[in-house]
């Protein structure tokens, strides 16, 4: 039976979104067609322009959807330093392919919109988003690790940019050892300077 006739709303939304994320990964953003998507999905270009408009609208749907299906795992070990490794080495393992994938096929995308990977990634965060290491921060305040307070959000999140940063440098996962750099030589002393500095500083 013919799939275009059997298939509605959410099962045609999933299978259109896999197939475009099968042809962003094997033919890169300028494969990325009306035309390509359609043939592979079972479906046809007018169903794909009545959902996406713009081919902009596809794309960014299609990585929202493959992003966002798998959430990097926020450890609660009881402990603020266990918890930051934790989180690293599940976003190491789980987003370093994902990472340099997007951003290795979408570098036309990024040239002929004039955007970046920044502005990508706020178009595809859920509404209402708490990162991982907001998580972490909030969790050790109440166990009295850290006083509470207002944090900068660079200091907050910067063992995570320093793992993005490291990602995207080499396009391979992050060694443990940096990890533990990351952690233990920059993160944690900032935070803990930053705690016994008088009031909290802003940015």
């Amino acid at each position: 039976m013919s799939l275009k006739t059997r298939r509605r709303g959410a099962e045609l939304e999933d299978a259109i979104l896999e197939a475009a994320w099968k042809t962003l990964v094997e033919r890169g953003y300028h494969g990325f067609t009306y035309e390509a998507i359609a043939a592979l999905a079972g479906t046809s270009r007018p169903v794909l322009y009545r959902r996406y408009p713009q081919r902009g609208d596809l794309l960014l749907a299609t990585v929202k959807q493959h992003w966002w299906s798998q959430p990097i795992p926020v450890p609660d070990t009881g402990n603020l330093r266990d918890d930051a490794l934790g989180y690293l080495r599940n976003a190491d393992e789980g987003r370093w392919r994902m990472m340099t994938l997007i951003v290795g096929q979408l570098m036309e995308y990024f040239r002929e919109t004039g955007s970046s990977f920044t502005e990508l990634r706020d178009q595809i965060r859920p509404p209402g988003h708490v990162g991982g290491f907001d998580t972490i921060v909030a969790r050790a305040v109440r166990r009295g690790e850290l006083p509470p307070g207002p944090r900068p959000a660079r200091v907050v999140d910067l063992p995570f940019d320093l793992l993005r940063h490291d990602l995207l440098m080499t396009m391979r996962p992050v060694p443990d050892e940096a990890i533990v750099e990351i952690v233990d030589v920059v993160w944690l002393p900032l935070l803990y300077g930053q705690a016994t500095t008088d009031g909290p500083r802003r940015v």
